[in-house]
């Protein structure tokens, strides 16, 4: 797992970065257009725009982006009306499971996209339900492990309603059902904990061990290149790389 969750750390901090950018933001935006279109303008009772709205928050998005991406989706303007979710999934690499989420507007341009990346990085895209059952969806925290009382952290995520917390060099990676993401949010910033990171995620079930940089830098690429493209929403993967290679081959 130590090799998997530390690249959520790393992706994080490149995520910080494409903000300042605007175009996670955007990406953020059509998320939330897309969940309060399903769903309803109420976070309450629409888990996915709670969801969407908690990562849009982890990447420090404004709250008046948050409101005006809620506004459109719910009807004041067309900008989520087109977009719907498509997921891809594939190998890479040594057989690494990739999992694509993909929001767009063009089924056959975000197809033809994934399918390019896939073969040019050295995997390729397979048929629905080649890798899912390989992971499941959780909500996962990120909290910064620097001054924490790792005893408290667990008390507090379990009263919260998580399941686990684990340590990963410098930070704790809480998780719970995705239903608990958000009240274990609140319980963890209101015991004072600094969070990286809030966010659903599919996270493996068994992981792929890469050891050799060369193969690591492979499916890094592959797994950067599918975020990087303006339909993809998120990519998860079941590669476990030691720290310093991942570090390297992400360098």
């Amino acid at each position: 797992m130590s090799g998997h969750s530390k690249w959520s750390t790393i992706k994080h901090k490149k995520g910080a970065a494409d903000a300042k950018r605007g175009k996670l933001f955007s990406k953020l935006s059509r998320a939330i257009m897309v969940a309060a279109k399903e769903g309803g303008a109420d976070p309450a009772s629409n888990l996915a725009l709670q969801n969407a709205i908690e990562k849009a928050r982890s990447y420090s998005m404004p709250k008046d982006n948050i409101e005006r991406a809620i506004a459109k989706g719910a009807g004041e303007g067309t900008d989520g009306a087109s977009f719907e979710t498509v997921v891809y999934e594939g190998y890479g690499p040594e057989g690494v499971a990739v999992i694509v989420e993909a929001l767009t507007d063009n089924r056959n341009r975000t197809a033809s996209d994934v399918r390019h990346l896939f073969s040019k990085y050295g995997g390729n895209l397979g048929a629905t339900g080649a890798v899912a059952w390989q992971f499941e969806r959780r909500g996962v925290l990120l909290v910064i492990a620097e001054g924490v009382d790792e005893d408290e952290l667990v008390l507090t995520a379990a009263d919260a309603g998580a399941d686990d917390v684990e340590r990963d060099g410098t930070s704790f990676v809480v998780s719970s059902a995705p239903d608990k993401l958000s009240s274990v949010r609140a319980s963890l910033e209101a015991a004072g904990f600094a969070l990286e990171s809030v966010g659903l995620s599919m996270v493996p079930k068994t992981t792929v061990a890469i050891g050799d940089e060369s193969t690591a830098k492979q499916v890094v690429r592959l797994v950067e290149g599918l975020e990087d493209s303006d339909d993809v929403q998120d990519v998860y993967a079941n590669f476990d790389i030691p720290e310093e290679v991942l570090e390297a081959a992400a360098s």
